[in-house]
């Protein structure tokens, strides 16, 4: 191993790096801030009780799969659960609709609840089959380094073709006349932290995806993941330091040189950040920018430069409160994966993401994993996660957190968990607070939110600046959030690292 590469923070972009590095004979260090690994993708333990903490539905299987193999890992060291049905929706109508993947039988339970429209979702599925393939490759397949990669004829024709000038939600209603088959078709957007009303309408893939590909979950819970990459990565010889704070970036010359830990330098050939990627900035040494400046002879525009001088400013993804529960009880009529909405999610989630309020009638999902893993709780017992989305900001959580629990708990009680709250031997409430404390960029679970203008060629790219050796892995980098698209996100990282590394 003539290389060696440091990589900040161990979540799965991270992990996801190591693992492509080392199987091409790259030498890898992983240093991590907190005292365990995984990033967003760790367990909440109590007791008897266990449950991730961040993502749950497995979307894009293969994507998973394919890039774990590459990587070295066998795909037989995972068992992924098929969830089909692939979820209900409880609208506060009190109409149900139950999501399959077989599009004629998908079509024909939307007719049930909603007669008339299920011609709607059939068109729905037929419109995006090409267009899937086709944003893969032109979107999720690479990374944007110039702008004009972006720009291209192609691209923007793909682009248009997605609507991307439209919301999730208003391309959606383009195919439903309902206003909660609109909810049930636009909401997977809060799976990456989005809007509904604020994604483009590139992310109507999301809702695409799930009938065409299934919806999944890993079986012991998505937790189980970093463990295993870490087993083999340590196999492999990598050394993972845990409680190990990266203070800055070695920046020389207009390259990165390794990491400043505890005052003192350790030199590799490259380095992958990992952390929330806002954060990657209070790392560069102060005398980065001047050095750049120097060495260019002013030949950097000026925007360029003034980009370097200020702080960027994101917007952070949606907050959530999340609940973990242990129950001893089970609910043999409740699947796996459960959405309960209000009467209007449009106007629910207005609250949340445009006036930074906490709605008085939320919407909610419910992770019921006994449903489809027994060994997931005791025999006879559940475990579960509810997951409420909420502002990041201006929240006072203590009292307020447990308020909005119970409020969420008995509502849930009264549309599918009967005899919940009774049951409960073990409660834990995250809030945006708890998030925010972590790391994570403003209190938001998914990263930087999926808004037009943190998208594609306007969302940081794999090699976020013009420094040589600096790449970048995690939810707010290209092509954005969720764990197999975070791992394509890797996948980018790492070959572009190689080939630089080559040349």
């Amino acid at each position: 191993m003539s290389k060696h590469a440091a990589i900040v923070g161990s979540g799965i972009g991270g992990l996801t790096s190591a693992l492509l590095l080392t199987e091409r004979g790259v030498k890898v260090t992983i240093y991590e801030r907190m005292d365990r690994i995984g990033g967003r993708a760790i367990f909440e333990e109590e007791g008897p009780y266990r449950i991730d903490q961040g993502p749950t539905i497995v979307l894009l299987p293969d994507m998973l799969l394919d890039i774990l193999e590459e990587g070295g890992f066998p795909r037989e060291q995972l068992e992924l659960l098929r969830c089909d049905p692939l979820y209900r929706l409880h609208f506060r109508s009190g109409r149900t609709l139950t999501k399959v993947k077989d599009n004629e039988a998908q079509a024909a339970e939307i007719e049930r609840s909603f007669p008339g429209e299920g011609a709607g979702f059939l068109r729905f599925m037929r419109e995006l089959a090409p267009l899937f393939p086709q944003g893969q490759k032109a979107i999720l397949g690479r990374s944007f380094e110039a702008k004009r990669d972006f720009f291209h004829p192609a691209t923007l024709l793909l682009l248009a073709k997605m609507k991307a000038y439209r919301s999730l939600r208003g391309v959606i209603g383009g195919y439903f006349r309902s206003e909660e088959l609109k909810d049930a078709y636009s909401l997977q957007s809060l799976y990456i932290g989005g809007a509904p009303f604020r994604t483009p309408g590139i992310y109507s893939l999301l809702p695409y995806a799930e009938h065409a590909f299934g919806v999944w979950m890993l079986k012991g819970g998505y937790g189980q993941l970093p463990l295993r990459m870490a087993e083999e990565l340590k196999r492999r010889g990598v050394t993972i330091h845990t409680g190990t704070e990266v203070e800055s970036l070695i920046v020389e010359k207009g390259s990165c040189k390794g990491v400043v830990i505890g005052g003192k330098e350790h030199r590799t050939d490259a380095v992958l950040y990992n952390g929330d990627f806002p954060n990657l900035e209070g790392l560069l040494p102060h005398h980065a920018l001047a050095e750049r400046e120097r060495r260019s002879g002013g030949s950097e525009s000026r925007d360029t430069r003034a980009s370097w001088r200020r702080k960027p400013r994101y917007q952070p993804s949606s907050g959530c409160l999340l609940i973990f529960a242990g129950a001893r009880k089970r609910w043999p009529d409740s699947l796996t994966h459960q959405f309960f909405l209000p009467e209007s999610l449009h106007k629910s989630l207005q609250h949340v993401f445009d006036r930074g309020e906490i709605p008085s009638d939320p919407s909610y999902y419910v992770f019921n994993p006994v449903q489809l893993d027994e060994s997931a709780a005791p025999p006879g017992e559940s475990v579960l996660y509810f997951l409420i989305p909420v502002p990041t900001e201006g929240i006072r959580w203590e009292g307020e957190a447990e308020r909005l629990a119970e409020r969420v708990l008995a509502d849930a009680e009264k549309r599918g968990f009967e005899g919940l709250r009774d049951s409960l031997v073990w409660k834990k409430l995250r809030t945006p607070a708890d998030a925010l404390r972590e790391g994570l960029y403003g209190g938001g679970s998914f990263g930087i939110a999926p808004v037009l203008t943190q998208s594609g060629v306007f969302r940081p790219q794999p090699k976020p600046y013009a420094i040589e050796n600096l790449y970048a892995a995690g939810a707010s980098v290209h092509p954005g959030g969720g764990i197999p698209i975070v791992m394509q996100g890797a996948r980018l990282a790492v070959n572009q690292m190689l080939k630089e590394m080559k040349s």
